[in-house]
């Protein structure tokens, strides 16, 4: 008369121990399981050396890119929108003068702006005045191969020396976690914990670097679009101009 009641509760006490054991089990599994590495093309569990020795060899490998954002050099700030392969580049460059284009086909380096950019650059050879600058107003000028302008802006198109430069981070290498880009998985690896500099790299396909924070506020650069490719050919002669020896001063 008494028995049954009290095993019958025994039994329901049981039966709910296991259950929550289960439930606690799976959750414990579950939360196991969570490796943001998961899926990913396995960089992001190496060391940050040989994750930026694998993403620079990525970006070098690649035949294209995109490269937006802004440079800080030589006390200048530049804003960039450049596209990027072996042979030369394309894009807008913005300056304190304002804004204009490049163009490099192999050797050959061109720039295209309106005549209130030649006008503000002004200089030697009498840009300044409203006959010259309307002149070059949205022509394509050729910059002669020994003028200071080469040297400066024929960087800003070429892919390998552009990269080289910017993907170095500077001091002690570590990890600063996972994060996303554009809906895309990246681990971070950074200089000296920040101040040399920060870099997102791929954790999905290729591990391509997909954004820069250089260091000491020298600018920040997204990279995408890689191995894209894109029309890279010489302007028509009747939109080009040989202005001469020399482009004026900027």
């Amino acid at each position: 008369m008494t028995a049954f009641p009290p095993r019958r509760t025994r039994r329901a006490a049981l039966v709910s121990a296991v259950c929550a054991l289960v439930v606690t089990g799976a959750a414990a599994l579950s939360g196991c399981s969570e490796d943001p590495d998961a899926g990913t093309n396995g960089v992001g569990k190496l060391p940050p050396d040989t994750i930026q020795t694998r993403t620079r060899t990525a970006a070098k490998s690649a035949p294209a890119v995109r490269l937006s954002g802004t440079v800080v050099s030589s006390g200048a700030t530049y804003t960039l929108d450049m596209r990027l392969k072996g042979d030369g580049g394309t894009g807008s460059v913005t300056s304190k003068n304002g804004t204009f284009r490049l163009l490099r086909v192999g050797e050959h380096l061109f720039l295209k702006a309106d005549a209130g950019f030649w006008s503000r650059v002004g200089g030697k050879g009498g840009a300044g005045s409203t006959a010259a600058a309307d002149k070059l107003d949205g022509k394509y000028v050729k910059v002669p191969a020994g003028d200071p302008a080469y040297q400066r802006f024929s960087g800003f198109t070429d892919k390998g020396v552009l990269l080289d430069g910017l993907l170095a981070l500077h001091g002690t290498l570590g990890t600063d976690g996972h994060h996303e880009q554009n809906g895309v998985r990246t681990i971070r690896i950074e200089g000296d914990k920040g101040s040399g500099g920060t870099l997102d790299v791929s954790l999905e396909g290729t591990p391509y670097p997909l954004l820069l924070v250089r260091a000491g506020n020298a600018g920040t650069l997204r990279l995408s679009d890689w191995g894209k490719d894109f029309a890279l050919q010489e302007p028509p002669k009747q939109e080009t101009v040989d202005y001469g020896e020399q482009l004026p001063s900027s």
